[in-house]
This record gives structure tokens, C-alpha cells and sequence, in this order.
């Protein structure tokens, strides 16, 4: 039986554990009626009903339908952000990313990772949401690779290399698991090697030229 640091009921945990499963019974019922229905044509209450729950419980956990279609994407950006921020010294901006991307699907729940797939296909106007929301990762890589290659956070190359690393991760998150998504994971991380080595040349080469 679990029990808090305090010595106290186990009331707690358990208390956590019920809402983390409303929660995800939430975004899982979400997730199908986008799918099946349509962002625009699926309502809170549809969403509370599919979840068997009230529709004042969806909005306790959520203030808006939004906010349940980003809900597993932004917390996945939110995750890269941070092992971007919190990267080893002379970590590079691919080794970040190969890294989080395959720990990411070390968590990843397969079924889940299919809805999204299903729900983002049926749903163009979400897709425009998901790079909206990349934004912050961007901004973050690109002042990595200005690092890495020697040039101002503001030039372009650096803003490119992020941004191409972006589109990247947008197709490989929702991959599916298996030997295939590493295959793809490598051969994305050579493709922005070669890209920011590129970058690094011409830096170079201005440099001398200056």
C-alpha cells in the first residue's frame, strides 16, 4: 500500500493516479471523435460523453477543445525544449534530438500515437497548430546551431537548420514503432549532420573572405 512522505493515507496517490486516468480517458476520446467527426463538428459535451464523464470535468482538466488536440503534442514539445535547454556540454542540436526521439517512443503509447495519426490526417486546420507550436523549439535550436557553427543567433542558416529539424520531428513523432522508425530517425540525423556541416563550411568561408 502506498502511503505519502508524511507517514498519512494513501489517499493522495491515488486521488493523482484517478485524475491522470480522466486525463487520458479525455485526450483517447478526443482524439477518436476528431478522427471520426471532425475537429469543428465535435463539441466538449460529445467529447464528456465518449469519456464518461461530465462535460464540467472536461473543462476542469481542459479550458478549451484546442488545448485536448495539443494536449499529447504540446507535451512532447515541451519535453524536446527542455533537453534542448538542459543538454550535456558539446552536446550537439542531433544528438538532442536522435536522443529525445528515441527515448520519446520508449513512452509512447502505440495506440495513442495511431489516434494522433488519424485525428492530425482528418484534421488540416490542427496540423497548422502543431507547427504553430513548434515556435519555441525553433528559436531554441536555432540559437544551437549559431553555436555550434559559429555565427549570430539571427542569421538564416542557423533559423533553417532548426526549422527543417522541426519538419523533421513532425514526421517522425507519430511514426510508428519499430524497426523502421530507427532507420528514419538515423537517416534524419545524418540529413541535418550534413545540412549543418554545410552551414559550417560557408561560415567558414565567409569568415576568411571577410
Amino acid at each position: 500500500m502506498e502511503h505519502s512522505e508524511q507517514g498519512g493515507r494513501p489517499e493522495g496517490g491515488l486521488r493523482e493516479r484517478s485524475k491522470a486516468r480522466r486525463r487520458a480517458a479525455i485526450i483517447r476520446a478526443a482524439f477518436i471523435l476528431f478522427a471520426e467527426r471532425g475537429y469543428q463538428a465535435t463539441t466538449i459535451a460529445d467529447i464528456a460523453a465518449a469519456a464518461d464523464v461530465a462535460p464540467r470535468t472536461v473543462a476542469m482538466y481542459f479550458p478549451s477543445k484546442q488545448e485536448i488536440a495539443m494536449a499529447r503534442f504540446s507535451a512532447a514539445v515541451d519535453s524536446l525544449t527542455s533537453a534542448l535547454r538542459d543538454r550535456a556540454p558539446g552536446e550537439s542540436l542531433t544528438e538532442v534530438t536522435g536522443r529525445w526521439l528515441r527515448a520519446y517512443e520508449a513512452v509512447a503509447d502505440p495506440e495513442l500515437t495511431q489516434l494522433a495519426l488519424r485525428m492530425f490526417a482528418a484534421n488540416p486546420e490542427l496540423n497548422a497548430l502543431r507547427s504553430a507550436r513548434m515556435a519555441e523549439s525553433i528559436a531554441e535550436g536555432a540559437g544551437l546551431v549559431a553555436k555550434e557553427i559559429g555565427v549570430a543567433p539571427d542569421e538564416p542558416g542557423p533559423r533553417m537548420a532548426s526549422a527543417a529539424t522541426a519538419a523533421i520531428l513532425l514526421e517522425l513523432l507519430d511514426f510508428p514503432p519499430g524497426p523502421r522508425r530507427e532507420e528514419a530517425i538515423t537517416a534524419a540525423v545524418r540529413f541535418l549532420d550534413a545540412g549543418i556541416a554545410g552551414l559550417a563550411a560557408g561560415a567558414s568561408t565567409t569568415a576568411r573572405s571577410v
